[in-house]
């Protein structure tokens, strides 16, 4: 059953993530307990969960996979401290708790942020692997986390809100393509490079990674609406109170929840070669579908 995998999975990322960081009794007390909180006190571990899926189906051993999926989950991470700063999206809320600026201050988010991207690529430099998967596994997740893709479209999110222009569906699937999907892309292919992944079952993870990159930041948009901040453990009604460009903005929620249901023939059409053996995949695929938080 795929629950009892993602339990399976979930605990080992958060086992993995717990000794990656620093102990908060250690000096710097107050840079290494921000980490802490950015990281341990929650969150779906999709990511995560990605590598690990990804992984198993194609071999990887489980050893080899705690690197990359504690990794990719330490740059998610840090992303949030970010883009929750008074200079982003200035959000105070996040997985139920006060974001990290709010809790310590501004300057030790900003720290902490650093820090946790720094620890990712550390971690992969260490991963149990052959030299030429791990050279592989930095350049997948620094690509993805980079002006190429998380970063350079957290820019075009900003240059966006509020500016008063128009930007078309076709924009905005970029934009989403960057800045949520470049990273649900890294996690699906560090852990198939972890295992047995030739050319043509890397370009079928790849199909698979970018719908369901688009679907998570699709139901976002609608969760923002639809939900409220108890369930979402963070601010909602944030997207239209900045004027942001959402799906549900743009073309409207019926015309969304179509998109939705395209997403999902296109995730399953990627995975059938697999066959069963992809059972888990597909329902963290649904999962980004049906999910309500």
């Amino acid at each position: 059953m795929p629950e009892r995998d993602f339990a399976r999975w979930r605990a080992c990322a958060d086992a993995a993530l717990s000794r990656a960081l620093p102990d908060a009794d250690r000096p710097p007390h107050r840079l290494h307990a921000a980490m802490r909180h950015a990281v341990l006190l929650g969150g779906k571990r999709m990511r995560p969960m990605l590598v690990y899926a990804s992984g198993e189906l194609l071999g990887a051993t489980p050893a080899s996979l705690d690197a990359p999926a504690a990794a990719v989950e330490l740059i998610h991470a840090y992303s949030l401290v970010h883009d929750d700063l008074p200079c982003m999206d200035d959000d105070a809320l996040r997985r139920g708790q006060p974001t990290v600026h709010v809790a310590f201050d501004e300057a030790t988010a900003v720290l902490a942020g650093d820090a946790l991207q720094a620890r990712a690529y550390e971690l992969l430099a260490d991963a149990p692997v052959s030299d030429t998967t791990r050279v592989a596994l930095l350049r997948v997740l620094a690509g993805a986390a980079g002006a190429a893709g998380m970063c350079g479209g957290q820019a075009l999110d900003l240059d966006a809100t509020g500016s008063g222009h128009a930007m078309s569906v076709q924009a905005l699937k970029r934009l989403h393509a960057l800045k949520t999907g470049a990273l649900i892309r890294a996690a699906v292919r560090m852990g198939a490079l972890c295992g047995d992944a030739d050319p043509a079952r890397l370009d079928a993870l790849d199909r698979f990674a970018d719908a369901m990159g688009l679907a998570f930041q699709v139901r976002d948009d609608i969760l923002d609406i639809e939900s409220d901040s108890a369930t979402l453990g963070k601010t909602a009604g944030k997207d239209q109170a900045q004027a942001k460009a959402t799906f549900p903005a743009l073309i409207g929620m019926v015309a969304s929840r179509c998109l939705l249901s395209d997403l999902a023939a296109t995730m399953d059409a990627a995975l059938s070669e697999f066959g069963e053996r992809a059972s888990a995949l597909a329902a963290l695929g649904r999962l980004a579908i049906e999910r309500d938080r």
